[in-house]
């Protein structure tokens, strides 16, 4: 009988909690569910990431402009944030917002498109094991794509998270270590070194790599 009345009083404060959940929480716990499946135990600071509750979007529909709402437009905007974005050739660091619809992922630049990226052609998205915030996203080899895109992101486990969601991409998302190849354009590829070091840098290294500590 005091088993039976365990599991039915364990059943109850489960349900009781079910219950109480609201929407937002809901999707919290979904979208946490999914970064644990991609990072835990992979990346440095995971596990300080899991107090911290993500946000719906880092800017709001309204802060873009509006001639970038225009070329978008038809589409439903589902998350933004600022990031880095590194030219494949020079590594010359930009400052770039990263919009996320339901259907693509646009690098934008004040009221210019710079890259626009299917899901549907997406081909993986990498990151590196340690605490830096580089996500590279990999495109397919067309003459629609100028190469793979390669950003610095300040809510890297929030935005990577959001990405792979959206693009229903979880399982392409690799989390390296030491280095990772990625796709200049035109048949040519670049290497990214990462390191450790006293402070956190990017910079293109002496043998012509990026380099990230």
């Amino acid at each position: 009988t005091s088993e039976m009345l365990q599991k039915i009083c364990v059943r109850n404060l489960v349900r009781k909690y079910c219950r109480g959940v609201t929407a937002e929480r809901k999707v919290q716990l979904q979208q946490k569910v999914v970064t644990s499946a991609v990072f835990s135990g992979k990346k440095e600071g995971y596990l300080e990431s899991l107090s911290q509750p993500f946000l719906d979007t880092r800017l709001k529909e309204n802060d873009l402009n509006p001639k970038v709402l225009q070329l978008i437009r038809g589409e439903n905007i589902k998350y933004v944030t600022p990031v880095i974005k590194y030219d494949r050739n020079g590594f010359k660091a930009r400052e770039r917002l990263l919009v996320l619809t339901q259907s693509s992922a646009y690098v934008v630049e004040t009221a210019k498109i710079k890259q626009k990226i299917d899901y549907s052609t997406l081909k993986g998205i990498s990151t590196s094991n340690l605490s830096d915030g580089i996500v590279v996203i990999h495109v397919p080899e067309d003459n629609k794509q100028k190469g793979d895109v390669i950003l610095q992101c300040e809510h890297i486990f929030e935005t990577v998270t959001k990405l792979c969601i959206l693009a229903n991409k979880q399982s392409l998302v690799k989390v390296v270590k030491g280095s990772l190849r990625f796709r200049v354009g035109s048949g040519k590829e670049g290497t990214m070194v990462f390191t450790v070091g006293p402070e956190p840098q990017v910079f293109k290294d002496k043998t012509g790599q990026l380099t990230v500590v």
